[in-house]
């Protein structure tokens, strides 16, 4: 057993002098040495468990009179060997796939592990493949407040929809690219957006379309709510500009306007996707609620002008759908809103 434990000895040393060659950087090597020295262990057990079989089996031909006493030392020595060897050749194996895969790996990952065996996903030169120059950024945009529309030439103090009732939301994901090489102080801001635009009529009324002409008109009970919801997918675009803190290291350069004064001017155009009506009624004590689904001859297409201005993620933002919202009327009614924009890095 002296002899086993020679080898077992010899094959464990012989991997930690391969251990500490293999150092490149701290945060690498760590992890480098971690898993190699759980797999060190596993390899050197699977081996320990190997040979602990041989050996029995050694023993019980020499119990039962197969071979001699000289033979089974014999026999157990080669085992020996031959399963300090496997640790080694094993290690090495190991340690050249690890190798391998790091210098081979592009981007940003890869594994190591034996043979087919993926054991570990792990990271490379994540800091060499990080850009310099990050000219576009992203982040979600999200904008509520309050909704209304009017005609050419009407006041919002004579409009058909409730100044408080009516209401809009916006949700979206935007990209930001600085314009010029060393300066970022206009941005093209860019993306996509859901509006949810809702009017609530007044005086107790709804819409109806009478060949294709909508109009607002009284309803037979008295209304508990009354309200058409607009749905939009829309591309907005948008000049930002405003001051930014230049941020540059040996390794990057970052543009920030955290907490910097901005200000946005563009448009959008995309089209509807879908329009209801929802009711809400009493009829002799009953509650009643209707979700109108009906054609409501709305534009398909929608584009108009949009801009914001805030401090940092917050602003003031404003739209106004240049497209009438119904299609050939008499009088064309243009939506518009105005509320609060959010801008999620």
């Amino acid at each position: 057993m002296k002899t086993i434990i020679f080898y077992i000895v010899l094959a464990s040393f012989g991997l930690a002098t391969q251990l500490s060659q293999a150092q490149t950087d701290s945060t690498a090597v760590e992890t480098k040495k971690e898993y190699l020295q759980e797999q060190r262990e596993k390899i050197i057990q699977e081996e320990k468990d190997k040979l602990r079989a041989k050996i029995e089996r050694i023993n019980e031909r020499l119990d039962e009179g197969e071979i001699t006493k000289e033979k089974a030392e014999m026999l157990k020595k080669e085992a020996a060997e031959l399963h300090a060897l496997n640790i080694e050749n094993r290690v090495a194996i190991l340690e050249n796939e690890y190798e391998f895969n790091a210098r081979n790996e592009e981007d940003k990952g890869g594994f190591i592990g034996m043979g087919d065996n993926k054991v570990l996903t792990f990271q490379v030169n994540a800091e060499r493949n990080r850009k310099y120059d990050k000219r576009t950024t992203s982040d979600i945009v999200l904008a509520a407040g309050f909704n209304n529309a009017t005609a050419e030439g009407q006041s919002l103090n004579d409009s058909d929809f409730k100044i408080g009732g009516s209401r809009f939301f916006e949700i979206g994901w935007a990209w930001k690219t600085r314009v010029f090489d060393n300066s970022n102080w206009v941005r093209l801001k860019y993306g996509f957006s859901f509006q949810f635009n809702g009017l609530k009529p007044t005086d107790n009324r709804y819409f109806v379309n009478n060949d294709d002409m909508i109009a607002l008109e009284k309803f037979d009970y008295d209304l508990d709510k009354s309200k058409f919801r607009m749905d939009n997918l829309v591309v907005p675009i948008h000049f930002e500009f405003g001051p930014s803190e230049r941020r540059e290291t040996e390794k990057t350069l970052r543009f920030s306007t955290e907490d910097k004064f901005k200000i946005g001017l563009g448009g959008y155009a995309g089209f509807g996707i879908g329009e209801r009506q929802k009711l809400k009624y009493s009829v002799d004590g009953d509650k009643q609620k209707d979700k109108l689904k009906a054609d409501y001859n709305r534009n398909d297409l929608v584009y108009g002008l949009s801009a914001y201005m805030g401090w940092g993620g917050a602003a003031l933002y404003a739209k106004y759908d240049l497209n009438p919202v119904f299609k050939d009327q008499p009088t064309d009614l243009h939506n518009f809103s105005i509320g609060l924009r959010f801008d999620v890095d």
